[in-house]
């Protein structure tokens, strides 16, 4: 494994992991801006941004975005988180330049045209409704909102149905404006790419990209409590948690290597326990979410309401047994 890195004047970092066996190769530009830099009425429009960015540029219809890409069998993607946006592609070796170009024009050229905005809102409604439809997505809403009440980091990344429908194209625009910088970014292949060869092409693509940082953003503090939502479903789903690592903290690793032992896969703990010796559960793990600035670790499970109890219990003992035995 060869990775390189290199920045270019306006504050994009290119990185590349050469990997001259394969044919193929992903590439994506990753956005340091998510739900945590929203402010309260802008709640969702990192996410609203993600989903207009493949709705037009100044050179390219949205039809032309997903036709040039599918045309030579590649794929073209992004998702929205509470620190990052990312748009990503995965195509053969040697259409690597075309997904460069497609992810320096929805990135700095999206039209974000009034129409395509209007429809696309409509349509993260629709998921916002999914989401609060579906129990196991929602619990996490709840458990993220009660670890950092009142602040960006606890609101959800979809935004709500009002705040989105309340956002129009000057103000997805500023956003655009202000998050969207060399500074903030970073272009980073894997496969069969050249390291001078991408950092060339992400040059020339990325010329318009604006440098300068976006200012800083809320501190996340931990607060914790209690969330429960009444619903008439089959099973309770539940989140126990506690604060977690930062990426850069020196237990990061140690806490990620603990919450495999503990719930990360059939042979852990807690599935051996709950779900293979009791029958309490069919879907248990834990997890570990790490910020710039914190965490959060926690086991998330799916029970009867008259297991919940005892689930609790085996939850609870199974960490303080792992913490005292494990070497």
């Amino acid at each position: 494994m060869t990775i390189r890195s290199t920045v270019l004047p306006g504050g994009l970092t290119v990185l590349s992991d050469e990997m001259p066996t394969v044919e193929s190769a992903s590439v994506g530009v990753w956005v340091r801006a998510g739900a945590r830099d929203e402010r309260p009425e802008q709640n969702g429009i990192a996410h609203l941004l993600e989903h207009m960015a493949f709705k037009g540029t100044a050179r390219r219809s949205p039809r032309a975005i997903a036709e040039e890409i599918e045309a030579v069998g590649g794929h073209l993607n992004a998702f929205t988180s509470r620190e990052q946006t990312a748009y990503y592609a995965r195509v053969l070796a040697d259409d690597v330049p075309l997904a460069v170009d497609l992810l320096a024009d929805i990135l700095q050229h999206s039209t974000l045209d009034a129409d395509e905005l209007a429809r696309e809102r409509e349509v993260v409604v629709q998921e916002i409704g999914q989401a609060h439809d579906t129990p196991d997505d929602i619990v996490f809403d709840h458990f993220q909102a009660v670890a950092y009440p009142d602040q960006a980091m606890g609101r959800p990344v979809l935004g709500t149905a009002e705040t989105v429908r309340a956002m129009d194209r000057d103000t997805v625009g500023a956003y655009l404006a202000r998050h969207y910088r060399g500074t903030r970014m970073i272009l980073a292949a894997a496969g069969r790419v050249e390291h001078d060869a991408l950092v060339e092409l992400a040059g020339a693509a990325f010329e318009a990209l604006p440098p300068g940082e976006a200012g800083e953003i809320e501190p996340a503090i931990y607060k914790g409590g209690e969330a429960r939502e009444a619903r008439e479903l089959e099973q309770l789903h539940l989140v126990l948690g506690f604060p977690g690592f930062a990426f850069e903290d020196e237990d990061y690793y140690a806490l990620s290597v603990f919450s495999t032992l503990y719930g990360g896969g059939m042979s852990s703990r807690l599935f051996q326990e709950v779900r293979e010796e009791r029958g309490l559960a069919y879907s248990i793990y834990s997890f570990h979410s790490s910020y710039t600035d914190g965490g959060l670790f926690g086991v998330y499970a799916g029970t009867s309401g008259s297991d919940a109890e005892e689930l609790l219990d085996v939850i609870a003992r199974e960490s303080a047994t792992l913490a005292q035995t494990v070497s």
